[in-house]
């Protein structure tokens, strides 16, 4: 059986996308190769007893650098795998450079901010490092054009998109009753949802300000939920987003339309999917900071529930428009307020185009046995 390497920054217990993905990396890659994990502390507790790791602290970063380096060079050298696969930009330098020390083919997983990091010692160590490597995944189209524009050759670039879990059986009722019991909602309020990292780049504070007014004028028992929390693990954040939120809200005098739920279980995340009658994806493009892929709306669609998003970065190979939602021209607040109203307004509607229906389809496209089935064929090419 080959053998794998997988060093990554980002797995549980760290929460978010980017950690989700690289467990799945490890999950689907196991059911076919021995794969062997360099990742943070405590990853040991989300991997199978039968599997060799070593494990590092994720910060600060030059404790990260200097272990991970070294620890994962041991593993390297006593595991003596034929690919290893770097889960992001930040750890392709040592998987690069542990690729040559012990002549294993390299693949780095690139999502976006890996390639426009705007420091100037990652442009020049890092950004090198990743052009280097034996192939690049990267998780849109967008991120593909991003590395490209950056030097890397198209021939070395596979588009990966990550993978969402398909739910089984779902009984909504009992669970929107719940969810909305639990914030004091009723039946008839409609709920925008928000899922993801408070970060700048998701553009809360500009739809509160620009859009929210005019739904809420036209619905006026719209509830704007937002779920997640700020991204103290990140490499590339500036803290604040949560008090930016609030204060635009109040500025607007939405205080009691905006409610904050902070990081949530699985279950609760579930309910609010099923409970909502929209999500909303107001990105904003910023420099040196862009969205990869979208992965929210992938689950968001999974159950159901479409999304209206600006068609921002690698958005649009996450949203399929009129069908799992609509793509909005980016910072084009008017025609997303029209779209929200619309929306909420014809939810039951026979004539409309998106339907619960259409966006499970969608979202079925994005199966982690699909995504599994790709990454295992690559890693077969890659090794040849």
């Amino acid at each position: 059986m080959k053998k794998i390497l997988l060093v990554t920054r980002n797995f549980p217990p760290l929460r978010g996308g980017m950690e989700r993905l690289n467990h799945h990396i490890y999950l689907e890659l196991n059911k076919s190769f021995d794969v062997v994990v360099a990742g943070p502390a405590d990853s040991p507790l989300y991997l199978s007893p039968s599997t060799r790791f070593c494990e590092f602290p994720h910060r600060p970063l030059p404790v990260f650098f200097w272990f991970s380096f070294w620890s994962t060079l041991r593993l390297a050298i006593k595991e003596k795998p034929a690919l290893i696969i770097s889960g992001s930009g930040i750890t392709a330098l040592s998987a690069r450079l542990i690729g040559y020390l012990c002549q294993a083919k390299v693949i780095a997983f690139i999502h976006g901010l890996d390639v426009v990091m705007p420091h100037p010692v990652y442009q020049s160590v890092f950004l090198p490092a990743i052009r280097s490597c034996d192939a690049l995944w990267v998780n849109s189209q967008n991120t593909a054009k991003l590395a490209i524009d950056k030097g890397v050759m198209s021939d070395k670039i596979k588009t990966v998109h990550p993978g969402v879990v398909i739910p089984g059986n779902i009984t909504i009722a009992n669970r929107s009753l719940d969810f909305r019991s639990e914030l004091g909602l009723t039946q008839d309020q409609k709920i925008l949802l928000s899922v993801g990292r408070l970060t700048e780049r998701k553009g809360l504070v500009e739809f509160i300000l620009y859009a929210f007014p005019d739904i809420v004028k036209a619905c006026p028992d719209c509830i704007l939920v937002i779920i997640g929390d700020e991204p103290n693990n990140a490499l590339h954040h500036k803290s604040g987003a949560k008090e930016k939120i609030t204060q635009a809200a109040k500025d607007k005098n939405l205080e009691n339309h905006v409610i904050f739920l902070g990081h949530v279980n699985e279950a609760q995340l579930e309910a609010a999917y099923q409970s909502s009658q929209l999500h909303i994806f107001p990105v904003v493009e910023l420099p040196g900071d862009i969205e990869g892929f979208g992965m929210v709306a992938i689950e968001a669609a999974v159950y159901g529930l479409p999304t209206v998003a600006f068609a921002v970065g690698g958005v649009p190979d996450a949203v399929s428009h009129n069908k799992s939602g609509w793509l909005i021209q980016p910072g084009n607040y008017p025609a997303m307020t029209k779209t929200v109203i619309n929306s909420l307004s014809n939810a039951n509607s026979s004539n409309q185009k998106v339907s619960p229906e259409s966006c499970r389809q969608h979202g079925a496209e994005f199966s982690w046995d699909i995504f599994g089935d790709r990454i295992r064929q690559l890693c077969w090419e890659t090794m040849q």
